[in-house]
């Protein structure tokens, strides 16, 4: 007869991050979240600035100046620059990240990882869907099917800054994750889809920069006055090259090491991450959205957001595919893999979240410039409806999780209470005896004030009780 089968427990996700990820993830979304503010301050400017009848012209004018070596083939706009060049900076950390988390972080083990990624390709899947369908439904150019399938982190986040949603660590971590996972799939996307004529001989040079880059890493070698120089000639490279040049930041993020040596508190990769990080969130990125976000907004040009096939399918794409393809994908796997979800959290936390990755913005803007290229209205257009489906989103995420933003508030204040000020939240210590001894030494003190209080205001009362 065969054996009985034994009964284990369930696997849970979206649970209690460990420790050291917990406080990488902090330290990570602050910097977005400070930057996700400037980059909404940007984007107000960029609007302002564009559609103010006094200013317009100047905005234009700004926007298109070119600067440059011709003879480099760098004779750009200003407009050109913050695409190509600035992204990839931002497109550097991201390599860092995605590195990061393929051999340190929650996607190192193939069991984790798989909800994020499944939520990520759904959330990337349904979208493009959307599109497709919206389009040829409509008579409408299928050019557009990848400008709904990014998510912005940053702006996400300054949403929840504006809003004050303390969302818990492990909700936080997976928009974090399904976020970088989503640049990765970006990338590819730019890399695959947007690129047509190849100059080889540049991308041989491209190439063979990065060969040097891996070894001068390899060797140890250290100096930004080294590194700096490579990575604008392997970035000019790759530009001339045909293939856009924010491949060459994801590139050199993801050959840096952030594995960690004995002696060291910081990898390589995490140490530059930290540095270069607030320079892409408070000053690449916010730079892009000013010479980006900048289109007409009127009551003619929102209709026609609603009422044209290619900008209809990037606002259903952004607000309607994401939330739907992030929160079935979660769904799906957590099914088929006999996982279930926190005992902290309920589906509709994923679905709130799910509405909140939403929010395209800067990835969406540049895959919709390289989209509608050579189409100046409908990169417009697409822009607009860029704006309009990730302010939809950011809305009705607002709703979905001021609805829950009391039990969210009460399980971040559990996360981070300290009571006996280790600097090691209490909730990561329940299985370490010292922390016990600490926290009975802290309520004896506590107990002792207390009775000599109440002493003292014994011995008060019995004086107060002698006759007049």
């Amino acid at each position: 007869m065969p054996a009985p089968r034994t009964t284990t427990s369930a696997r849970k996700f979206l649970g209690r991050l460990s420790l050291p990820e917990r406080n990488f993830v902090a330290d990570a979304l602050r910097t977005e979240t400070v930057g996700g503010v400037l980059l909404l301050a940007a984007a107000v400017a960029a609007l302002i600035w564009a559609n103010v009848p006094a200013l317009h012209s100047s905005y234009e004018a700004v926007r298109d100046f070119h600067i440059g070596p011709g003879s480099l083939g760098l004779d750009l706009s200003i407009e050109h620059w913050a695409a190509d060049g600035l992204l990839a900076v931002f497109f550097f950390v991201a390599g860092i990240e995605l590195k990061r988390e393929l051999v340190a972080g929650d996607l190192r083990d193939p069991k984790a990882a798989l909800l994020p990624v499944v939520a990520a390709l759904c959330g990337m899947a349904v979208p493009a869907l959307v599109y497709t369908v919206t389009n040829l439904t409509g008579g409408g150019s299928l050019a557009g099917w990848a400008v709904p399938t990014a998510t912005d982190i940053a702006f996400a986040l300054a949403v929840l800054a504006v809003i004050g949603t303390s969302l818990p660590s492990a909700l936080r971590a997976f928009l974090l994750t399904l976020a970088v996972v989503d640049d990765l799939f970006a990338i590819l996307i730019i890399a695959v889809f947007f690129t047509s004529d190849i100059n080889f001989v540049a991308l041989a040079g491209a190439f063979v920069g990065l060969v040097v880059f891996w070894l001068l890493i390899r060797k140890g070698i250290r100096g930004w006055y080294v590194y700096v120089p490579l990575a604008l000639v392997i970035w000019g490279l790759m530009y001339n090259s045909g293939i856009h040049a924010t491949i060459a930041g994801v590139a050199m993020g993801l050959m840096l090491r952030c594995t960690r040596h004995e002696g060291e508190s910081r990898s390589p990769g995490e140490s530059i991450e930290h540095l270069v990080r607030p320079l892409s969130a408070g000053l690449a990125v916010p730079l892009f959205a000013l010479f980006s976000a900048g289109v007409a907004v009127s009551g003619s040009a929102l209709g026609e957001v609603f009422t044209q096939p290619e900008t209809l399918g990037i606002v259903l794409g952004l607000v309607v595919g994401k939330a739907l393809g992030i929160f079935g994908g979660t769904w799906l796997t957590a099914r088929f893999t006999r996982a279930s979800l926190s005992d902290d959290l309920s589906w509709p936390d994923v679905f709130a979240v799910a509405t909140l990755a939403g929010i395209g913005f800067t990835v969406s803007l540049l895959i919709g410039e390289l989209a509608f290229d050579g189409t100046p209205e409908l990169t417009d257009k697409a822009k607009a409806a860029v704006l309009t489906g990730s302010l939809i989103a950011a809305l009705l995420a607002t709703v979905l999780l001021k609805v829950r933003n009391a039990k969210y508030r009460a399980l971040y204040e559990a996360e981070e209470r300290d009571e006996d000020l280790d600097g090691i939240p209490d909730i990561y210590e329940q299985d370490d005896p010292a922390y016990h001894l600490r926290m009975a030494e802290i309520y004896e003190r506590k107990a002792a004030e207390h009775r000599r209080l109440a002493e003292v205001a014994g011995g008060a009362s019995e004086g107060d009780d002698r006759p007049a």
